[in-house]
């Protein structure tokens, strides 16, 4: 038997501790063996339950980022909309101050000479319908306001105005001849 002095050394200590150690795991071993198809399937369960609730959690996550996402998607895109409208405003504009610079007429004055152009093959065609046209045109000059009520009295207005072209060439010419 074992002596007190024998119990102080400590090697014996470490064999003692380590024989308690070992019969510990063989008794967990023991229990686990009883009652290990339990514990499995408890194990089991309750892994499904867990994964449940994280699969739940992500899907929750993600519907909110899909939805943070589709927001952003509209919000960027109402902006880039925006943007292309002023840029093709301003891009109309330049253009048509360079056509004006350049003496091309507008779609306005465009029409306005056609229905000129109208007006005068009406009165070629028919004599008696020109006269008519042109004592409604002369009514319709006398009459114009600060707001002109007809088509006629516009284009008519339109027509006479010469472009910078026309003016600029007249003005050359005039020149030349002095």
């Amino acid at each position: 038997m074992a002596t007190d002095k024998d119990k102080d050394n400590p090697t014996d200590r470490i064999k003692d501790s380590a024989q308690q150690i070992w019969l510990a795991g063989l008794g967990a071993f023991a229990k686990m063996q009883e009652e290990g198809s339990k514990a499995f399937e408890a194990l089991v369960k309750d892994g499904a339950n867990v994964q449940k609730k994280t699969q739940k959690a992500a899907e929750e996550s993600l519907s909110q980022a899909q939805a943070r996402m589709a927001g952003f998607a509209t919000e960027f895109g109402a902006k880039a909309a925006g943007g292309w409208g002023k840029l093709e405003n301003i891009f109309e504009e330049r253009v048509a101050r360079a056509l004006e610079k350049l003496g091309v007429p507008s779609a306005q004055e465009v029409a306005a000479l056609k229905a000129r152009v109208a007006a005068l093959e009406a009165q070629l065609e028919h004599p008696a319908a020109g006269a008519a046209a042109r004592r409604t045109a002369t009514t319709a000059r006398k009459k114009t306001t600060a707001h002109k009520t007809t088509a006629a009295a516009e284009s008519a207005a339109l027509v006479k105005k010469p472009s910078r072209r026309a003016a600029a060439s007249s003005a050359s010419a005039a020149r030349k001849k002095q």
